[in-house]
């Protein structure tokens, strides 16, 4: 009887676990059209449920024009500053841009690529 009083309480916690527990979504602000030459600040926000050492955001990578330019790698020993949080990146613009970034959560992987352009003028 005990240990029923036992796994109950923890079969709760188990399976509403899940319902707390999302994956970690990016997204892309920018510009929409930037002269060419110009410094831009790409802003990122990343989004997610869950910020401790078993689950949080382990990645953050941002795209331009196909390459990889910058990569967030976190840990259970250097975790991002919170759940949702903002990262920034400067690029100089000498042509139009296609800017893809994507997060991923240790536990529940990524909600997909976030996608924006930025046109020289």
């Amino acid at each position: 009887m005990k240990k029923l009083l036992f796994l109950l309480p923890a079969l709760l916690l188990f399976t509403s676990a899940g319902l707390l527990a999302n994956k970690t979504s990016v997204e892309v602000k920018a510009p929409a059209e930037i002269k060419k030459g110009t410094e831009v600040t790409l802003v990122l926000s990343v989004l997610h449920k869950g910020n401790s050492k078993s689950h949080h955001t382990d990645w953050v990578i941002l795209n331009i024009n196909g390459k990889e330019v910058k990569k967030w790698p976190y840990d259970k020993d250097s975790l991002p500053p919170g759940g949702d949080f903002i990262l920034e990146y400067k690029y100089v613009v000498t042509e139009s841009l296609t800017v893809e970034a994507q997060g991923h959560c240790n536990l529940h992987g990524s909600a997909g690529i976030s996608k924006t352009t930025v046109k020289v003028n």
